[in-house]
């Protein structure tokens, strides 16, 4: 019989539990309504255990990248953060402008072994496609996330000599747009403007490689290969005719050109993004007492400081041009001591690995030449 009373006393337990329940919903539903009609609510209790701290918890910020700190400090709204790679490749990211050209690319430098050039692609690094080649005769393009990655290229010093690559630096003066040409002792100065324009769209078509002053510079030293077909392009003293008639066609076909400035005469900005403006001296493009150029006339020191002054104009410390060609080796002495590192002549020739960097030679275009005259000098 006990064997039944466990249930008993089991179903009775459950019926006085559920009135003790029932009573007490009542009992404080009674207190409930109360309050509510005295006007007053029961202060809310925070249940036993509950964590009201961890709502207001400060997420930990993601740590920002190299580049992404890069564009955070320069706090330009055109920075664009370029990052290098390849093998054996440890440039630090640079910030470019977007829009602008490339102004701060690195030439790495391996032992036994010749830089090659930047690339837009791994795959165009792997087969050193000329034109996917970046350099600083490019503009800065940059996507929605303002970064921008290079792929870096090698090459042999026995695959530099067996390229052997002759770089042309041609040499223009003043345009005319006279089918005739110009009268005087200086026509031969005077360039066809329908010629200039011929000339650019030979090279712009033709797949010609434009390299900077710091690329010929590695290229002369043998750290850096420069393609075959590669090119040049400048003009002596901004004149008039340089600024009204060549700029513009520089401007549409996009090509770098450096304008040799007499500063003197001109300090007004560079005309294009195009035109990277380099001294013609300051005031020494001037006869001295022997007839000749200032430049073979003065001392080192007075050469020195005369270029100086033209950096300090112009910004820029790569290359002179020689006023007239003339140089000897004051002239030299004061180059240097101004802190240029190349100088270009009037001396006809090609730069190759090697070249005595003071006194670069130069393709002279003069009038009545054509695109046909500049394709049998520069391929």
């Amino acid at each position: 019989m006990t064997t039944h009373a466990k249930p008993r006393r089991g179903r009775r337990a459950l019926i006085i539990t559920g009135a003790v329940i029932a009573a007490a919903a009542v009992f404080s539903g009674g207190v409930a309504l109360g309050a509510a009609q005295s006007g007053s609510a029961p202060a809310a209790t925070a249940p036993t255990g509950s964590h009201t701290s961890a709502a207001t918890a400060t997420p930990t910020p993601t740590p920002l990248t190299a580049t992404q700190q890069l564009l955070q400090d320069s706090g330009d709204p055109n920075a664009c953060a370029v990052s290098f790679r390849g093998e054996g490749i440890t440039e630090a990211p640079v910030v470019e402008s977007a829009g602008a050209r490339y102004a701060h690319l690195p030439i790495p430098a391996q032992d036994g072994r010749v830089f090659a050039g930047w690339y837009a692609t791994p795959e165009a690094a792997a087969t050193r496609d000329t034109a996917s080649r970046i350099n600083g005769a490019d503009a800065v393009g940059c996507g929605p996330e303002r970064e921008v990655t290079l792929h870096g290229a090698w090459t042999t010093a026995e695959d530099l000599a067996a390229t052997g690559t002759r770089v042309p630096i041609l040499m223009y003066h003043q345009f005319t747009d006279k089918p005739e040409g110009e009268e005087g002792w200086l026509r031969n100065n005077f360039y066809g403007v329908t010629d200039w324009q011929n000339d650019l769209a030979y090279i712009r078509d033709g797949g010609f490689y434009l390299p900077t002053w710091d690329e010929l510079s590695a290229f002369i030293d043998g750290r850096l290969f420069l393609p075959p077909r590669s090119v040049i392009i400048t003009d002596d003293d901004a004149d008039s005719t340089w600024l009204n008639w060549a700029v513009p066609v520089v401007d549409q076909d996009q090509l770098l050109t450096t304008s040799f400035v007499i500063t003197s005469a001109r300090q007004d900005p560079t005309p294009s993004i195009w035109v990277q403006q380099r001294s013609h001296t300051h005031a020494m493009h001037e006869a001295g007492e022997n007839g000749k150029g200032r430049m073979v006339n003065w001392s080192e020191a007075d050469i020195a400081a005369d270029l100086q002054t033209s950096a300090q104009i112009l910004g820029a410390t790569e290359v002179i041009a020689y006023p007239y060609g003339h140089y000897n080796d004051t002239a030299k002495a004061g180059v240097a001591a101004a802190g240029f590192e190349m100088a270009v002549t009037t001396e006809w020739g090609y730069v190759t690995v090697g070249s005595d960097k003071l006194a670069l030679p130069r393709v002279r275009m003069n009038w009545g030449m054509t695109v046909d005259d500049l394709a049998g000098m520069i391929g």
